[in-house]
Order: structure tokens, then C-alpha cells, then sequence
């Protein structure tokens, strides 16, 4: 990969040696790129720890090492593109992340899917989205039983104890009917598979009224991508697959939908959110709207909320001409994003955004933006 930094050994035990202090002059890409959106999406993770704090990641970059970050930011909403740029340089130093392999990382995207739904079934909207279950349980080690899968985060709550819960082929067959969980009904099984993925949408209903939904849990189960099962069966080549090639694989072989979507055991459970400033994203797993082009997910186990990576994909064209080389900021989680060098990109809203979203398969080098006070700066 380009951009290879003179990168030294974090000096601070409490820090994960993956992460490798280097200058932003080190950055491909620093001086370049406009820091102004994502110092508006650091902002606005900055405001709301004020009244909920975020948990801090595993590899040692603790909330509290922020408190002078946040408190600067809370107090520069009208920062323009000078003062946002200074704003990152002293309050931050970048550290150099590699993959757990010593390589480069990776990188996806994703986007908010933006489609016709309704909020009554009819012969056309009968695929639903569902609420939350009232017997859907969170679960951790306090109350986890020995025989449910330690990666389970949610279990169904039976009169004789937690099991796991129902999958997606069984909530597609119908164990959910009657229970008056349907949030809005779409028109196509693909668009609302495609909502699962993303994990948020953009809705229009009927009667013209806009929409947002957004994650609210999910049945626990391992999730396993259809591009991933459409490879294994030889349908589709590892570099020929994105979600366009998925899509167009469903709409020549309708008959084959159950058997490649219910390989997929995870099922997504949603609840309406309030529509926000149009111009972002949904509220996403850091409680606050993504922004688009700015916003990214990572693994929530190992990072914390509200940490601004800078992304170096030259490959990546996202959009326009020019290498992918941007500040973004953490703000979601996923499933599939597992790694300290992972991420999946926000790129916006609508069918536009997919497009884009949908081919990002990159390698990538990151640079953690880590707060001063960690490295002794």
C-alpha cells in the first residue's frame, strides 16, 4: 500500500502496540483533504457524551482521554475550514494501524437505502419490517445460559429459560404472525434483505409522509452475507461480487431467494427514528446522525465511539477521480466490521449512494486520530 510512515512504537502501555505514532505530515492526504464535515460529525459525538458517555474500546483509546477534545468542540460550532484543521492537529496525534496479519486494512461501504413502503399490507407492500419482540432478551455473561453461543448478544425469553431465537427462514415462515410487530410493509423480499443489511431507511410512505427506520436489535444468529453463499455455490466469482451483481443474480432466479437469504440465520429488528436533518444519515449505533462521506463503522469491541480515522484507499474512487484519502469519524458498528483495521464507509442516502456503496471492496490504510494526553503529547 502507499503511505508508508516512519512509524515508531507507542510509548504507553495502557495503548495497544498496534497503534504507531507518526505526524501528519506523514498522512497521505492530510493537507489535502477538507476536515471541516468531519470535525461537524466529531461535534456532534462531542455533544452527546455529554449526557450519555460511550463505552471505550479494548485497545486502550479510553473516552476519557477526549474530555479536552470534546469540551474544545462543544465550543466551535461555527468553525470554518482553518480552525477545524488546527483543531485535529493539536488535539491529536495519528497512529498508524495495521491489520492483525501486520498488513494493510480494509474496507466496505454502505449506505441508507431509500424506498416506497406502506403502513398497512396490501397486495403489494406484504413484506414487513419488524419491532422489536417483547421476548427478545439482551444477554451477557450475567445471565448467559452454558449452552447458547457465546457470540449471542440476544436470546428468546421461554418460561423454561433463555434459548436462542427464532432465525430468519423460521420469522420468514411465519413465527412472528399475529403478534402485530410490523412496523411498514415493503413491495420486494431483496429491497427489505438489503434494509437488513445496511441496517437503516429512508421510507416513503403512501400518503407521501417521510420515514426513518433504524436497528433496534437482532436475533443473535451469525451473520452470513449472500454474496458469501453465492460464491461458495459458484454463482458468482469473489471479484465479480457487489450488490449490484447480487441484486441482478435475484431478479434472474426469484425461485432461489429462500434458499441463498435464509443461509443467513441473523434477522434485523427495527424501530422508527426521528427524520432529523435531512442532509445526514440515520441515527446510527453512537446515537448520533451519520454523515455522509464522513461517518464510518468499526468494530465497537476494540474502538471507541467518536474516533477519527483517517482513510488512505489510493484504489478506492468513490464518486469522483481522486483517491480515497479522508478524515471520517466512528459513529456505527456491524456485524460483518470485526478487526482493528475494518471499516465500512457511509457514503450517503438514496439509490446514488448504493451505487457507490456497493462496490467499495478496498484495501486501506488507517491512522487513528488518538488524543494527546494518551501519548504524552
Amino acid at each position: 500500500m502507499s503511505g508508508e510512515a516512519p512509524c515508531a512504537a507507542a510509548p504507553f502501555a495502557a495503548l495497544s502496540p498496534g497503534f504507531e505514532p507518526c505526524s501528519f505530515q506523514d498522512v497521505p492526504g492530510w493537507q489535502q483533504d477538507s476536515v471541516l464535515d468531519a470535525f461537524h460529525a466529531f461535534a456532534r459525538s462531542a455533544a452527546r457524551v455529554e449526557s450519555k458517555p460511550y463505552r471505550s474500546g479494548s485497545l486502550g483509546v479510553v473516552l476519557s482521554a477526549f474530555e479536552s477534545a470534546h469540551a474544545a468542540a462543544r465550543v466551535l460550532p461555527s468553525a470554518d475550514e482553518r480552525a477545524a484543521r488546527a483543531f485535529f492537529e493539536d488535539h491529536f496525534i495519528p497512529c498508524r494501524i495495521r491489520s492483525e496479519d501486520g498488513g494493510p486494512g480494509f474496507v466496505t461501504g454502505y449506505y441508507e437505502p431509500e424506498v416506497e413502503a406502506s403502513s398497512v399490507k396490501t397486495d403489494r407492500f406484504h413484506v414487513p419490517l419488524y419491532r422489536r419482540p417483547d421476548d427478545l432478551v439482551d444477554v451477557d455473561d450475567s445471565n448467559r445460559p452454558n449452552d447458547l453461543d457465546p457470540y449471542f448478544a440476544f436470546a428468546r425469553e421461554t418460561d423454561s429459560g433463555l434459548v436462542a431465537y427464532h432465525d430468519r427462514s423460521a420469522i420468514d415462515r411465519g413465527a412472528l404472525g399475529d403478534r402485530g410487530l410490523e412496523l411498514v410493509w415493503l413491495d420486494n423480499r431483496v429491497d427489505a434483505y438489503f434494509i437488513h443489511v445496511q441496517g437503516a431507511a429512508r421510507l416513503r410512505l403512501q400518503d407521501g409522509t417521510p420515514m426513518r427506520v433504524t436497528y433496534a436489535a437482532k436475533s443473535g444468529h451469525h451473520f452470513t452475507g449472500a454474496g458469501k453463499v453465492l460464491i461458495e455455490r459458484g454463482e458468482l466469482s469473489p471479484e465479480s461480487v457487489t450488490m449490484q451483481s447480487i441484486r441482478a443474480w435475484f431478479s434472474e432466479n426469484p425461485d432461489r431467494i429462500d434458499e441463498i437469504l435464509w443461509r443467513n440465520r441473523s434477522f434485523i429488528f427495527f424501530r422508527e427514528t426521528e427524520i432529523g436533518d435531512e442532509k445526514l444519515g440515520p441515527v446510527a449505533a453512537a446515537k448520533v446522525q451519520l454523515a455522509p462521506g464522513r461517518s464510518i463503522a468499526v468494530d465497537r469491541l476494540l474502538h471507541t465511539f467518536g474516533t477519527p480515522f483517517f482513510i488512505d484507499a489510493p484504489d478506492l474512487r468513490a464518486g469522483n477521480d481522486e483517491p480515497f484519502r479522508r478524515l471520517m469519524i466512528a459513529q456505527d458498528a456491524g456485524s460483518a466490521i470485526t478487526g482493528q483495521a475494518r471499516a465500512d464507509l457511509f457514503i450517503g442516502s438514496g439509490a446514488a449512494a448504493g451505487e457507490i456503496a456497493g462496490g467499495i471492496r478496498h484495501k486501506a490504510d488507517f491512522y487513528a486520530l488518538v488524543p494527546r494526553a494518551l501519548l504524552g503529547g
